[in-house]
């Protein structure tokens, strides 16, 4: 049984602080079931975590990453565009939707349900044979 000792990691993470966070990270995955990179050699989580630190069979990166995933209780999404944004202010886009289903945009008449999806699968068909007619005009070449 090799003694792992925190010189051993410094090389692979210079700051002392930040290899206990991902040493403790990956100790933490592996009670939880995570796959063991070395032979464990009847040494508890932490110290095959500093081992496998130190051998290099899990990266310092992959572990950052993992971390500040684990710690994040948000997940970043993309923003919407600014002109989709300004069109749902505007309420035009409403009028586009009414315009697309067949309903007079001041009307409000209610479409029976077979019309409703009549309508629904025409709007899926039609951007099908747009690509299909690009595609065609792609082999003619």
């Amino acid at each position: 049984m090799a003694r792992v000792t925190v010189e051993d990691c410094v090389d692979k993470v210079p700051n002392r602080f930040e290899l206990v966070l991902l040493a403790g990270h990956r100790a933490r995955a592996m009670s939880a079931g995570a796959e063991l990179t070395v032979d464990r050699d009847n040494d508890k989580n932490p110290v095959v975590a500093l081992r496998e630190i130190a051998d290099r069979t899990i990266m310092p990166e992959d572990l950052r990453e993992e971390l500040i995933g684990s710690m994040q209780s948000r997940v970043e999404t993309e923003e919407p565009e600014v002109e989709q944004m300004q069109l749902l202010m505007s309420g035009e886009a409403a009028g586009e939707v009414k315009d697309t289903f067949g309903a007079a945009e001041g009307g409000g008449e209610r479409m029976s349900e077979e019309d409703l999806l009549r309508a629904i699968q025409s709007q899926i068909d039609s951007p099908q044979q747009k690509s299909a007619d690009a595609d065609d005009m792609d082999g003619e070449d």
